[in-house]
């Protein structure tokens, strides 16, 4: 589970209690911002407009995408290399046709497909276009979720603003009774502030993490297609380990091939 998002979303909602309850009427001016119609109107409008813009699917997997960035990511980009030196060495050793039993003990499906491309024998710009055309798909599924969260922080403020329009229009409405003004220009502005909150406190969290964890699973996936195509041409193990160390940082570069490295 990744706790940075789950500590970041609750201390954000923290702080805007904590700096509430500071104010002039302490803990009771928290009920100055709990406004059932408010609510309805910027959330439910926010929500029902983006179930009005997608397939019915589509949306149910957007709002599932935020399970994404409450796991601690799967994809570990060392142990990836050191998997494709690991099958770069029983290439070298026994030949291509080997490496057809070594990825039935793989979990991972995307470096499982190339090898057996490699196997059998495929072009190698084939193997190419084939693998990143698989890639581009996978980042268009992610970069949909991303837009869906992005749309949603987008529809936040607009609808808090059609609440802040309804209230001012009910206001003037009763601008005969001077001391309803400020309570109903209060109101008038909840829905404004749930629309920031929606979008502020939520939505562009969740689509920075998405953005994030898609970066990294797709350099992944870059490394893959890289250190196979580098075993179907025959490279030496030490040289597609220092190739595949390129797309790492200095710093976590040393861990890898340590025990395990490529040979001469």
């Amino acid at each position: 589970m990744d706790i940075a998002t789950i500590i970041g979303l609750a201390l954000c909602v923290v702080f805007m209690l904590v700096s509430v309850a500071l104010g002039q009427d302490g803990m009771a001016g928290i009920v100055y911002f709990l406004d059932a119609p408010s609510a309805m109107i910027t959330f439910g409008g926010a929500f029902m407009a983006m179930f009005a813009g997608y397939e019915i699917p589509d949306y149910i997997n957007g709002l599932k995408s935020f399970l994404i960035t409450i796991k601690l990511p799967s994809v570990n980009t060392g142990s990836i290399i050191q998997k494709i030196i690991d099958l770069s060495n029983v290439a070298r050793k026994e030949g291509l046709l080997s490496l057809e039993e070594a990825a039935g003990e793989l979990d991972d499906t995307f470096l499982q497909k190339g090898i057996m491309l490699i196997v059998d024998g495929t072009d190698p710009e084939l193997v190419r276009g084939i693998m990143e055309t698989e890639l581009i798909n996978i980042e268009g599924r992610h970069k949909q979720n991303i837009t869906f969260w992005e749309d949603l922080g987008g529809m936040g403020p607009a609808w808090g603003m059609i609440g802040t329009l309804i209230g001012l229009v009910m206001m003037l409405y009763h601008m005969d009774d001077v001391s309803s003004l400020g309570p109903n220009m209060a109101v008038a502005l909840i829905t404004t502030f749930y629309g920031s909150v929606l979008a502020n406190w939520l939505c562009t969290p969740v689509a920075t993490k998405l953005k994030a964890i898609n970066a990294v699973e797709m350099q992944v996936k870059e490394i893959v297609i890289e250190g196979l195509l580098s075993i179907q041409a025959g490279e030496n193990p030490r040289v597609i380990e220092e190739k595949l160390k390129s797309f790492l940082a200095p710093s976590a570069r040393g861990a890898i091939g340590k025990d395990e490295g490529g040979e001469e």
